[in-house]
């Protein structure tokens, strides 16, 4: 479970490695992202909390921004152009929207068969969405916080060691009314968390002191 902590201005989470998370960001509130450990992947998707059926595409922000890669000022985008997320702050500087949430099947194609049981992000991802009515068609391509996916020259993806360190953060800003869901990454297969999932703490920040 996520333990919390609040003050007049923020509400803090610190999420176990491993485990999923999920929250509404009231238009104008700030969500930071912070690797504690260092080198810790953090699978993330979000959602027009109106409607969710207008939800983060992959296509469309790396579309407008012509960068595969998300860092200060990237925004995050509907399948329809309109803005979700603003990235207002980022001590890292570069964070992957190509790589996807791990699964069992994909840990079991890559990694072997007896990787097939082990939990994975689009669990998490399942078991988040359920609480707000979402299921398995609602899921599409994710951001991964902190997860380095370089592009070889011959256009492979890579899963390696991050550029990550302890206590670098990633600074959002809800554009509208937001619903995001996390999953603190629980591969062990890959270099994506150094092979040792970490704990992260998520703080929202309310504008003002209000909501």
């Amino acid at each position: 479970m996520s333990t919390a902590y609040e003050s007049r201005l923020e509400v803090g989470y610190d999420v176990p490695a491993r485990a999923p998370f999920s929250t509404v960001l009231k238009r104008g509130q700030e969500l930071t992202i912070i690797d504690l450990g260092g080198n810790q992947a953090v699978d993330f998707l979000c959602y027009d909390a109106n409607d969710t059926a207008k939800r983060y595409s992959a296509a469309a922000t790396i579309a407008a921004q012509r960068n595969i890669f998300l860092t200060t000022g990237s925004v995050l985008r509907t399948q329809e152009g309109a803005p979700l997320l603003t990235v207002v702050a980022d001590t890292c500087g570069r964070h992957d929207t190509l790589g996807g949430a791990c699964s069992k099947e994909s840990n079991s194609l890559r990694y072997g068969q007896h990787t097939r049981y082990q939990h994975a992000c689009v669990e998490n991802f399942l078991i988040e969405g359920a609480k707000w009515g979402l299921g398995k068609r609602d899921l599409v391509s994710n951001v991964n916080w902190y997860m380095n996916v370089p592009v070889e020259a011959d256009g492979t993806l890579g899963i390696v060691d991050g550029i990550s360190a302890p206590g670098l953060e990633v600074r959002l800003r809800a554009e509208t009314d937001v619903l995001v869901l996390v999953s603190n990454c629980p591969q062990i297969n890959n270099p994506c968390n150094g092979f040792d999932p970490t704990p992260v703490r998520l703080v929202v920040t309310s504008p003002g002191g209000g909501e």
